[in-house]
């Protein structure tokens, strides 16, 4: 049921650090950060990325997840091990380079079975272009398929989620929006490939996020659900609402209505401006159940699917404005 499990990133927790461990000479470990996580409010779940935080003993670090009352939503692929890894992943020009992403990404995903997380997310933000006549783009979907293809059929049983971008590292990402990622997945054809919506990134590539989930959920399946704010020039990582509260309840919405199950994910930063990560943490949670409230009130509500039908904004947007709290629907 939506809104029952809730997951963050875990490298927010090392936001501040001096406040949380004043007498740390260093960075916090990784199971520092997993008991600071531990103590927000509400939250279930935690993904970590690879290789970065679970390159280690596998079976190990599920086990500080597990002992400090959390849960693993996934695994998030990263691929900084490698300096020419800047040049693509499963895209990069030299086909060595290429295997050796390809191969990383399979002991991730072995590394996720053993944790007993059910998930990894390809983030293949490496993969795309800065020039033009950079590339021979039939070349590049080419190798990106054939990527994502034999890494999802290492382990069927492990859900693997492509999550979208439209740019950044590269000026160009290969998978830039919802369209082009449902196109991948419908050419590679396995059953365990589905989309994580990233609201930040749907924004900025000029997406309505609601729209996009339901192209997702209609085409493929929605497997991620990260939520965060910005401004829709890049991914500003803010609190959940900051800046597109309806936007936000309208994506909400879209994933209750296709039978979203998943942890509602928080990719936000606090860490880039030294906020307390427990606390906006905490933040993000109650802000998404009050949203989840408010579209509790505009389903009981036949005006709001009577304005839909219509096609009539005034009504449709003061109908949902009114069912944010503090403010009732006969107002």
């Amino acid at each position: 049921m939506l809104g029952q499990s809730f997951a963050t990133r875990i490298n927010s927790f090392a936001s501040a650090s001096h406040t949380y461990w004043p007498d740390l000479v260093g960075k916090p470990s990784l199971a520092q950060m997993i008991a600071r996580a531990a103590t927000v409010e509400g939250l279930t779940e935690l993904d970590l990325n690879y290789p970065d935080h679970a390159s280690g003993d596998a079976a190990e670090i599920g086990r500080i997840v597990w002992d400090n009352g959390l849960a693993l939503n996934g695994l998030a692929m990263r691929y900084y091990s490698n300096p020419a890894f800047k040049r693509g992943a499963f895209t990069n020009p030299d086909a060595a380079v290429r295997r050796e992403a390809i191969e990383l990404t399979k002991r991730g995903i072995d590394a996720a079975r053993e944790m007993g997380a059910p998930m990894m997310t390809l983030w293949l933000g490496q993969d795309g272009w800065d020039y033009s006549f950079q590339c021979d783009y039939q070349k590049l979907w080419a190798d990106e398929i054939e990527g994502i293809a034999e890494v999802a059929a290492h382990d069927p049983d492990c859900l693997i989620s492509i999550e979208y971008k439209p740019n950044e590292p590269r000026s160009f990402s290969l998978l830039p929006d919802a369209a082009t990622t449902l196109m991948a997945i419908d050419e590679v054809g396995l059953p365990n490939l589905g989309v994580t919506i990233d609201f930040a990134h749907s924004l900025y590539a000029n997406e309505q996020p609601a729209l996009a989930a339901s192209h997702i959920l209609r085409r493929s399946k929605l497997l991620g659900l990260h939520l965060n704010d910005g401004y829709a020039k890049r991914d500003d990582g803010l609190m959940v609402g900051a800046v597109h509260p309806l936007e936000t309840m309208e994506l909400l919405r879209a994933a209750k209505a296709g039978n979203f199950g998943g942890a509602i994910y928080f990719d936000t930063f606090p860490d880039a401006s030294g906020l307390d990560p427990v606390a906006e943490c905490a933040a993000n949670i109650r802000a998404v159940k009050r949203m989840l409230d408010a579209i509790d009130r505009l389903d009981g509500d036949n005006r709001l699917s009577e304005a839909q039908a219509a096609q009539d904004p005034v009504i449709a947007v003061e109908i949902a404005q009114l069912a944010m709290p503090g403010r009732g629907l006969s107002a």
